[in-house]
């Protein structure tokens, strides 16, 4: 793990940060998945461009929420991860009552630099998240991780053995992803 990765909460501060991650760096080995700026999640895909500026405007409202990872200074990861009623493309994939009535912190992308893959930036990413989710009295963190990724895009959700290590579990086997949860311990604020 990198001991001198610093995690900051994205505000709309850092908009500029996200952007330059999201249009030179995240994707610098997949250009063809770097148009999403993590929007589609929030409304429908509205193409490159217009992602871009919704999701800026999104930032500057505070309305698109996660973590933005740095390495000397440089953005090299990101984790989007708020609670779940921000996120109104997650609902659709909901199919009992129950799980709607629960207070659940959702972490539904992640986001690596090339150079930075494999080195603990995801596993530190969602560690912050699980804490701010329990700072803010959320039950659950919960995630969407892909039952059979052909290639590392494909597994932005991430991977189910990085959640089973940091003790989330299988809540649902459904179609083509696996929703994990992990109880939250409560802190006091």
């Amino acid at each position: 793990m990198m001991e001198e990765l610093l995690i900051k909460e994205l505000t709309p501060s850092l908009r500029d940060d996200f952007l330059l991650f999201f249009d030179h760096i995240g994707f610098a080995d997949n250009p063809d998945w770097g148009d999403c700026y993590c929007y589609p999640y929030h409304f429908s895909d509205r193409g490159r461009a217009e992602n871009r500026r919704v999701a800026s405007n999104q930032i500057e409202e505070s309305r698109i929420q996660g973590f933005l990872a740095y390495d000397n200074g440089k953005p090299v990861g990101w984790c989007n991860a708020a609670n779940r009623d921000n996120y109104p493309a997650l609902h659709r994939l909901m199919r009992s009552g129950q799980d709607e009535l629960e207070r659940v912190g959702s972490i539904v992308c992640f986001v690596v630099a090339p150079s930075h893959r494999s080195k603990g930036v995801a596993s530190r990413l969602l560690n912050v998240a699980c804490d701010k989710f329990s700072k803010e009295g959320l039950e659950f963190a919960e995630a969407y991780p892909v039952k059979k990724s052909m290639s590392a895009a494909e597994n932005f959700p991430g991977p189910l053995s990085m959640y089973l290590k940091h003790g989330f579990s299988i809540h649902r086997d459904l179609d083509w992803y696996q929703m994990v949860r992990k109880r939250l311990e409560k802190t006091v604020r």
